[in-house]
């Protein structure tokens, strides 16, 4: 079915919509107020609509005069839940009409174009308890080079935002799925989305913005080790950050070994402090497919089990490691530390997997090892011989061994040999093969409290009747 159009949306939020609130907007310009003004019957729906761009003024309105981050999901909150309260203070005994509170706090590029566009948006809406609302925030970047054109994005943002919550609310995941409605991923970017209320309470925030990554409204999300959706904007900032990939289905005891050696490693580095070190076990959406389906149950059992073991996790469209190290630019990470086994390194290597970049595997490997990022490389082990596998100038052929000995002198890979041997054979593979068939010896590869959890809750198809 054909979206509407953002006066279309406009209209139906002013004639035909039960609702009555206001619109708040700070730095964007009154882009969003403008669509319904000009659409005609604004009178019906908006109660007032205000743009207090002066600091002092949204300290006063929104924060109790206390200095804060004027573009931040805190000054959002606080913007919506004022004007909601407002609403109710004044009109709840003299308008029968439901009510909507719309704020947002958002940065345009500036004129010398030294900065980058984004901010939140948010919506409380009214549903079954008109004292308490529900909740919808997002967080966007702006793509486009100009003022006047984020602007007029934001705008339609903002009306996609009233009307998916005015028309939608009872379910968040519709609301998402419109926001891009008359834009695309080229002007702009929602890589944040959070829903709370009384009528929200079987919402799972995770799935939520997985949607964001599995639609291609943003290229990963974040969740900290308690499993709460973290902004990666906020989170990163100027952040050292340890990174390994892998299937984590379940997160076993050769990747905690890697985790904990590669942390404590990482731990002797001048930048590190343990405020300001973060380590991620990140997931590539590929790892959740099931055919062309995304397996939601088992993308909640691979998270809780790596919160259950205190790791955060990452979700990301990513296929190869160098478009990694591009999406962790943007945070001006302060170092990026990446886990890597060898039989993984070697894929890296492939040249094959270059083919569609003009520079081949020259430009992967030149956009992957920037100033700042080193590889931590694991050993592997011969499964014919039981010998492990230490890379050295040799092991790599051609062309391949010039770039090894590169890397290696430049001080961009550090081969790690202080991991123990003992889990080098464990694969993912072997795990599922274990857990399918109930095998009593998954409990040697797995962290205990993983592995009870698997049994306890029957996860990923574990065959609990094979086990005496």
């Amino acid at each position: 079915m054909k979206s509407l159009s953002t006066k279309e949306k406009s209209v139906h939020i002013n004639i035909d919509s039960k609702y009555y609130g206001t619109i708040a907007e700070i730095g964007g310009g009154q882009e969003t107020a403008r669509h319904l003004f000009q659409a005609g019957g604004a009178s019906n729906t908006v109660a007032k609509s205000i743009s207090a761009y002066d600091k002092l003024f949204s300290d006063h309105f929104y924060n109790d005069g206390q200095p804060a981050r004027y573009v931040s999901e805190d000054r959002l909150r606080k913007m919506v839940n004022y004007e909601y309260d407002e609403l109710i203070k004044i009109l709840d005994d003299r308008n029968p009409q439901k009510f909507f509170a719309f704020a947002n706090t958002v940065e345009t590029i500036n004129f010398s174009k030294t900065n980058l566009g984004k901010g939140w948006l948010g919506i409380a809406v009214e549903g079954t308890d008109r004292y308490h609302p529900n909740l919808f925030f997002i967080h966007v970047r702006l793509h486009e080079n100009d003022t006047l054109l984020q602007q007029y994005s934001l705008g339609t943002l903002g009306i996609n935002l009233i009307y998916g919550g005015l028309f939608k609310w009872e379910d968040p995941r519709k609301i998402l799925l419109s926001l891009l409605d008359n834009l695309d991923t080229s002007r702009v970017e929602v890589d944040y989305a959070y829903v709370e209320g009384p009528d929200m309470g079987w919402v799972d925030n995770r799935l939520l913005n997985l949607m964001l990554v599995s639609h291609d409204m943003t290229p990963a999300i974040i969740f900290d080790n308690t499993g709460r959706i973290q902004h990666a904007g906020d989170l990163l900032y100027r952040k050292n950050v340890l990174l390994m990939r892998g299937y984590f289905r379940p997160i076993n005891n050769l990747g905690m070994e890697f985790l904990e050696d590669s942390m404590e490693i990482f731990k002797l580095d001048e930048d590190y402090t343990p405020e300001n070190t973060i380590a991620f076990c990140e997931i590539s959406l590929n790892y959740l497919m099931q055919g062309e389906q995304l397996d939601e149950k088992d993308f909640l059992h691979r998270v809780d089990l790596l919160n259950l073991m205190g790791q955060s996790v990452m979700i990301s469209r990513f296929e190869r490691y160098f478009e990694l190290v591009q999406y962790f630019r943007q945070f001006k990470l302060i170092k990026l530390r990446m886990v890597v086994g060898l039989p993984t390194f070697e894929k890296i290597f492939d040249s094959a997997y270059y083919t569609d970049l003009r520079g081949g595997l020259l430009e992967a490997l030149g956009a992957m090892f920037q100033n700042n990022v080193k590889v931590y490389l694991y050993p592997a082990i011969d499964t014919a011989t039981g010998e492990v596998i230490y890379p050295t100038d040799t092991y790599f052929q051609g062309k391949n061994s010039l770039l090894w000995q590169y890397l290696s002198a430049t001080g961009n890979i550090l081969l790690l040999k202080s991991v123990s041997t003992n889990n080098l054979n464990t694969t993912s593979e072997l795990i599922s093969n274990l857990i399918e068939s109930g095998d009593e010896s998954l409990k040697d590869y797995l962290p205990e409290k993983v592995f009870e959890h698997i049994m306890k809750n029957k996860l990923f198809e574990f065959n609990s009747k094979a086990l005496k």
